[in-house]
């Protein structure tokens, strides 16, 4: 029995493949979902189960993930979206980027036209690992910036100053709320939730006209995804768009590698460990 330690061949032709993909393309891009943050020790709900096992008081009462990650839930009661938000805040704040992140970083700017980020996740870890802000495209928002619930007006502001102080038993918050910086009412992250026709689009916008300004100039991308999976399916979207375009794909999922095509490569591993193989053979 094949065992994650011990490869088999066709895993190597898919090393192979993906190493020599990257050493041909011009530019990098980097797909990420959830999945690459599991390496770090993030958690990657993959349904209500594992929601509720990272939240066992949203368990207890039922309280799914879709409703969680929504606008009514700060509507209707803001103690618990923001208990369940705040949580993730501090979280991401004191959760350091696995050494992937090193190695995408170091692959991506040795190439002629350098790198660019796409991301479904709002964790700003690319940010933390020494990415150029400037490069990353956060297309569900970015939970370190804050915006109106209402929305009273377009703007978004940093969330530095807003420090959650929860109580994970209960997934509640303790302290006052941030507020709007225009109108007083209740702010929320700049995320875009479930059910959501408030989300405050603008900086990702931006964000995603750099990106495509950039790849307009590059001949040869090669997408590295990782950890994106079908449910959601935002980031694969992207990646298969870029391959369309005449891109490349190395694809890294430890459930659905299967890719578009046989120029791809699909690898069946968790990003730090593909990143680590592939960087053996580079």
């Amino acid at each position: 029995m094949t065992t994650p330690s011990s490869p088999t061949l066709l895993d190597n032709i898919q090393l192979e493949r993906a190493a020599e993909i990257i050493r041909q393309a011009d530019a990098l891009i980097v797909a990420a979902g959830a999945g690459i943050g599991v390496d770090s020790g993030l958690p990657d709900f993959r349904g209500n189960e594992g929601f509720w096992r990272a939240y066992p008081a949203l368990g207890a009462a039922r309280i799914a993930f879709t409703t969680a990650a929504s606008p009514a839930t700060f509507e209707e009661n803001p103690n618990l979206a923001w208990g369940f938000y705040g949580h993730r805040l501090n979280l991401y704040r004191d959760t350091m980027p696995h050494d992937g992140f090193r190695l995408l970083k170091t692959w991506g700017e040795k190439k002629p036209h350098g790198y660019h980020v796409f991301t479904s996740n709002v964790d700003g870890q690319f940010q933390k690992a020494g990415f150029d802000a400037g490069k990353v495209h956060e297309c569900h928002g970015s939970i370190h910036y804050l915006q109106c619930l209402e929305p009273c007006t377009d703007a978004i502001w940093e969330a530095d100053a807003f420090t959650p102080e929860v109580d994970a038993q209960a997934c509640r918050l303790t302290n006052e709320a941030p507020r709007c910086l225009h109108c007083g009412g209740l702010a929320r992250p700049n995320i875009l939730m479930f059910g959501d026709w408030g989300w405050i689009e603008e900086r990702s916008e931006r964000q995603a006209a750099r990106l495509a300004r950039w790849l307009e100039k590059v001949e040869r991308p090669v997408v590295i995804e990782l950890g994106a999976g079908t449910a959601i399916p935002s980031v694969r979207r992207f990646s298969e768009e870029v391959i369309r375009r005449g891109g490349r794909l190395v694809r890294i999922n430890p459930r659905e590698p299967k890719v578009p095509t046989p120029l791809d490569a699909g690898l069946a591993a968790g990003a730090l460990e593909g990143l680590s193989a592939i960087a053996a053979r580079l």
